[in-house]
């Protein structure tokens, strides 16, 4: 399907006004049981975090927005993807590949229509969280 027939079909027209003038989304956290696992994932592909607080909280810088990984007791994240964006899609095939050298598993990258056309690299870490990797390909 070419992307103005994918817009006609999955977009609402005209767009339903926005209730609130929110600025974006500026961080995400994720409670993990297994926190020292997953602070070690994390950091062979990302790179020691750049915000460190006691014993249960770390952070990474990613992009304008910050991923956080904090010490929790029931379980790891579940019902959760973690978008993680790239500025090229070699970027994206490249990062996929670093989460699955980390333990993580994923398909082969693919181009789809998610919104816009995207490189799609979804990858599932170790230890059980959704991880899309993806980049915004031009849509005409």
């Amino acid at each position: 399907m070419d992307y103005e027939t994918y817009r006609q079909k999955y977009f609402v027209d005209p767009p339903p006004e926005p209730r609130f003038q929110l600025a974006g989304v500026r961080g995400l956290a994720l409670f993990y049981q297994d926190y020292e696992d997953a602070v070690s994932f994390f950091t062979e592909v990302l790179g020691p975090p750049i915000y460190v607080e006691g014993k249960g909280t770390k952070s990474w810088a990613v992009g304008d927005t910050w991923l956080t990984l904090l010490r929790g007791k029931d379980g790891n994240p579940t019902n959760v993807e973690v978008p993680l964006v790239t500025a090229t899609p070699q970027e994206a095939d490249r990062l996929q590949r670093a989460f699955i050298a980390a333990g993580g598993t994923g398909p082969e990258p693919f181009n789809t229509l998610m919104g816009v056309p995207v490189r799609y690299c979804p990858v599932r870490d170790p230890l059980g969280v959704e991880l899309l990797v993806y980049c915004p390909l031009p849509s005409a």
